[in-house]
């Protein structure tokens, strides 16, 4: 690495968008996962699919209480 860097021609905030989503990591507890991954395989869906379902499922629960 050097010891200095010029950043006199650099630009700030040149790749950024305010309409970006960032996609989070969610980390599943393996029995969860594997319970998951079972139906998401026997229903030919990707895992993805499947738990963005069920969570969507339960928002529509909870606001219609």
């Amino acid at each position: 690495m050097r010891d200095e860097y010029d950043f006199s021609k650099g630009q700030r905030g040149k790749f950024y968008t305010a309409e970006q989503q960032h996609l989070v990591p969610l980390y599943l507890e393996p029995d969860v996962l594997d319970y998951f991954s079972a139906r998401a395989k026997a229903a030919g869906i990707e895992l993805s699919a499947m738990i963005n379902d069920q969570l969507k499922k339960d928002i529509q629960k909870i606001e219609r209480r």
